[in-house]
């Protein structure tokens, strides 16, 4: 990018173009047990202390289930147009299965309610991680029949509330389900195991593809879609070894869970650098996958630097590193959306639905300074209208994350939000980082 692209960059998006904020359940909402809601497989991963950073727990996080109209009245004042949150499952369905939490929906209801107040439309999020822990109990996501209960979770939110949003995603980012859940332990249930990992990813998928058949079937006016993690793979030298590692770390991430839903068959490379591992696929699994969606959400944070060396070769790290320890990187984000839209010609519109940094910020006289996070969501929209000026469908943006939050297994330690929580008073303080989105918002185009 140009100097003045990154320094002197001007809201010129469309007039039409969506900006949002985006949370999930498990990172926010606390009140973990409260009016029927069951445990999910968070709630029992955090039981381990080993498995938080700093030892903590989701059970209060931001209090958001208490207070969601403080923080729509948050997003309204930051101007935003749309909000991008998850529901948790064990608080409408507290086993997964079987009955439904009657004051668990109607929470959501009375969210959906007070953003429509404030003329803020909802993208909800399926699944962001948090499976009851009832089905758990049952095998989890390596049973292939937790994809049929997901199918029946998603007819019923659609029956429910699909003519008061604007849009459903299946899942958020299957990738970390399936890798970090099932792969290397970091995230719930805490398994260690390729082979699963692998399975699980294909059953993710299959519940995408039975979960959009079930919503359709209710004739939910919603747009259907899913979240996808990704990035570009770069290698790190010109070695032969470095660019057979960029390209199957392309294969086994981004393609693995693009190829199924758009080509209906998984990438032959990643096919056979998984060898035995390969997942057991039914006859007639890729029919249910390859689904039609109405969109693609990307969740774009940095590219993927594949270095085979002993020790391997760091990322030029050029423009710095955030404080989860990633390479910022805003050219990436340009270089896979045009990957995307020549690899995939059928691709429909995209939404930028996660993107943004973790900063060590504090409070300061009751001001929270980030400039680092505004150089990085600026230097991102940047790289981003690149991509939409060269012919990418790109119809929103949504801002990782509306407020400080439980960060998964690295707990309260890091902060990703534009607006800083106290969490011993849950006091909110906008950051600059919010302020700046504010008015760069209000700089849009006219209609």
């Amino acid at each position: 990018m140009t100097k003045s692209a990154q320094f002197d960059f001007q809201n010129d998006f469309p007039h039409d173009f969506t900006w949002g904020v985006a949370t999930s359940s498990f990172q926010i909402e606390g009140a973990w047990d409260a009016d029927g809601k069951g445990p999910s497989i968070w709630d029992t991963f955090c039981l381990d202390k080993a498995n938080i950073k700093d030892g903590s727990d989701g059970t209060i996080a931001c209090d958001h289930y208490n207070r969601y109209r403080e923080d729509v009245a948050l997003m309204a004042s930051l101007g935003v147009d749309a909000y991008r949150f998850s529901m948790a499952w064990a608080r409408v369905q507290p086993d997964g299965k079987g009955a439904w939490n009657e004051a668990g929906l109607d929470f959501y209801s009375r969210l959906l309610d007070a953003l429509a107040e404030k003329n803020i439309r909802a993208h909800i999020t399926l699944y962001h991680w948090d499976l009851p822990q009832g089905l758990q109990d049952d095998g989890g996501w390596l049973n292939r029949d937790t994809a049929y209960r997901f199918a029946d979770y998603a007819r019923e939110v659609a029956r429910r509330f699909g003519d008061r949003v604007e849009a459903i995603a299946t899942h958020n980012e299957p990738w970390c389900t399936a890798n970090l859940g099932y792969g290397n332990a970091q995230f719930a249930p805490g398994v260690r195991d390729l082979k699963q990992s692998i399975q699980v990813s294909h059953h993710l998928l299959l519940s995408h593809g039975l979960a959009m058949t079930a919503m359709r079937e209710v004739g939910s006016s919603a747009r259907l879609g899913i979240v996808l993690n990704q990035w570009t793979a770069d290698a790190a030298t010109d070695s032969q070894a470095d660019r057979d590692m960029a390209e199957f770390e392309y294969a086994r991430s981004v393609q693995w869970f693009m190829d199924p839903i758009f080509k209906g068959r998984y990438p032959e490379l990643a096919l056979r650098g998984h060898g035995d591992n390969a997942p057991q696929v039914a006859e007639g699994d890729f029919a249910i996958i390859q689904q039609k969606i109405d969109f693609l959400g990307c969740n774009y944070y940095f590219r993927s630097w594949c270095s085979a060396a002993v020790p391997p070769v760091p990322a030029p790290a050029r423009h710095g590193v955030t404080d989860m320890g990633w390479e910022i990187f805003p050219e990436g984000l340009p270089e896979l959306l045009l990957k995307l839209k020549a690899e995939y010609p059928d691709l429909p519109p995209v939404y930028i639905t996660e993107n943004g940094m973790a900063n060590a910020d504090t409070i300061e006289g009751g001001q929270v300074h980030d400039p680092e996070r505004i150089a990085y969501v600026r230097s991102h929209l940047a790289a981003l209208k690149e991509a939409m000026d060269a012919g990418v469908n790109v119809q929103g943006y949504f801002l990782w994350s509306l407020l400080d939050n439980f960060e998964w297994n690295s707990g309260y330690a890091k902060r990703f939000g534009i607006v800083h929580v106290d969490y011993a008073t849950q006091q909110r303080t906008p950051k600059d980082s919010a302020l700046w989105y504010r008015e760069f918002i209000a700089a849009r185009a006219p209609a």
